[in-house]
């Protein structure tokens, strides 16, 4: 499933505020210092920071 490319647009990082990108089903940051990756769970964002997980 695809996230809506005009959502994805204000979707921002909630720790650093950088933009995020569609990615494996996941929404990964741009932000190189940061690089947190966000579930997508049934198509709905989980932009939380607890949740998030740092890429292997």
């Amino acid at each position: 499933m695809s996230i809506d490319p005009a959502l994805l647009e204000i979707f921002a990082c909630p720790q650093c505020h950088a933009p995020l990108r569609e990615e494996d089903e996941e929404l990964v940051c741009t932000s190189t210092e940061c690089a947190l990756v966000y579930p997508v769970r049934d198509g709905i964002p989980v932009l939380l920071i607890d949740e998030a997980r740092r890429p292997s």
